[in-house]
């Protein structure tokens, strides 16, 4: 058997971690007198078993299982196990995991299961939620899209009471619409939102085109956002404390959503030029937002603590990040490297639900609103609000500061400039200054 130099590498390991399985290390103290391990096939299956219920993937339990048959042929010099039907059985699965290419016997570190590729499905789901998460994975959707359109099928399942959905069409939608907006009191975006995800599955999953949908849409309500004033902002800022801080900056300073902000990496950050570049922001799209100058000695601790994160990981073993869409293919080496590195990484190591991959991904979504909430719930403000405010805030100050309109749109990164004109409407004094009535009386 010819050794690759992935086989060289992880050959060993595997044969490690089978050294000191629990059943072959008590296997081994029935015959203290030879050192090597038994490779029969219940201890085989067992040990892959294992590595199963330890979420890691078909192509490295067939690895390990190649492994396993390398030191059986080479040290042992033996064939008491026959490893022909358990590479077969493995094949079976790393082809339907979409790890490698069909019929190719090794692993292609091109190809990372469940980004850009089915991945690991439930088969316990239906057909055509199976089929939905393949076709979301394969056009690169985030996880997040990928929940969210599927619990919305699944409530369309349900109201159809039946798995073929390829039986309906713009009838039943339209009647499961209107029972959202006047049954089930759907807000207006929520309604929109199953209504992408039908229109998703019977467009990109069964190819058909869907025509006039008739439905009672929920109003949609017209809101003002929450903006706080520029007192409220110190007053909240007093508040946080740690990476929380710097967060805080980059949010109301540089107009970043809390996606934005969380999912920066280190080589997003200009400190000679004082810009953001906010990558694969709302509707996929790049923009350059600035970096305040406030922010730049918090950000240089921040960025000295990643480093000294990322090269623990290294150390171990680990230091592996998510990277985007082919990227991972274009530049193979690149998510070991500092650069593409969180800003923000999650205190601890996890794995990947799509893919099995352990990495260190960034803070999850609701440690700052945690921390947020908590900074508000001391304070004073009476207002409810959110993360999200901070970048409302950012617009609404800028503009009171007398900048272009089009200029806060690039920063904001609207596609339109209504949707920016919304601030002007929350604006201190809006247009020319106004001056109440009652003011001129002098009523008090």
């Amino acid at each position: 058997m010819n050794l690759n130099d992935s086989d060289a590498k992880w050959f060993p390991k595997w044969f490690a971690a089978y050294y000191s399985f629990p059943p072959v290390s008590r296997a081994r103290s029935k015959n203290p007198g030879s050192r090597n391990a038994p490779v029969t096939e219940e201890l085989v299956i067992e040990f892959l078993k294992d590595l199963k219920n330890h979420r890691q993937p078909a192509w490295r339990r067939l690895q390990a299982a190649r492994a396993l048959e390398f030191y059986q042929g080479i040290i042992l010099r033996c064939n008491e196990v026959d490893f022909r039907p358990i590479r077969e059985t493995l094949h079976v699965w790393v082809n339907r995991e979409k790890c490698i290419p069909d019929g190719c016997g090794e692993y292609s570190p091109d190809l990372v299961a469940g980004e850009g590729n089915a991945g690991v499905i439930d088969d316990q789901e239906p057909k055509c939620i199976q089929r939905m998460r393949s076709t979301l994975r394969r056009l690169h959707h985030p996880k997040s899209t990928e929940d969210a359109y599927v619990g919305q099928v699944k409530k369309f399942i349900r109201h159809v009471g039946d798995e073929r959905l390829e039986k309906f069409g713009e009838p039943e939608i339209g009647d499961f619409l209107t029972d959202l907006a006047i049954n089930r009191d759907f807000a207006a975006n929520s309604q929109n939102q199953a209504l992408s995800a039908l229109l998703f599955f019977y467009g990109k999953v069964l190819g058909r085109n869907l025509h006039f949908i008739n439905s009672i849409q929920a109003k949609k309500s017209t809101y003002l956002p929450v903006v706080l004033t520029r007192s409220e902002i110190e007053e909240l800022f007093s508040y946080m404390s740690g990476s929380y801080r710097l967060m805080f900056l980059i949010m109301y300073g540089g107009g970043l959503r809390h996606r934005e902000c969380r999912t920066l990496r280190l080589k997003d950050i200009c400190l000679e030029k004082r810009t953001i570049t906010v990558r694969d922001g709302k509707g996929m799209k790049d923009r350059v937002t600035v970096l305040p100058d406030s922010a730049v000695p918090i950000l240089e601790v921040q960025i000295a603590s990643v480093r000294a994160i990322h090269q623990g990981d290294l150390d171990d073993g680990l230091g592996e990040v998510y990277l985007p869409y082919a990227l991972a293919k274009k530049y193979p080496r690149a998510q070991r490297d500092l650069a593409w590195q969180y800003l923000f990484p999650s205190p601890k190591i996890s794995r990947d639900p799509r893919s099995g991959r352990k990495r260190r991904h960034h803070i999850h979504e609701r440690t700052f609103a945690y921390h947020f909430k908590r900074a508000l719930d001391r304070s004073d403000i009476l207002k409810k609000a959110i993360p999200h405010s901070l970048r409302h805030s950012f617009a609404t100050h800028l503009l009171e500061d007398g900048a272009d309109i089009r200029t806060v749109q690039e920063l904001l990164g609207h596609k339109d400039v209504q949707t920016t004109m919304i601030y002007t409407h929350v604006m201190n004094r809006p247009g020319i200054s106004v001056r109440s009535p009652s003011d001129r009386l002098g009523l008090l």
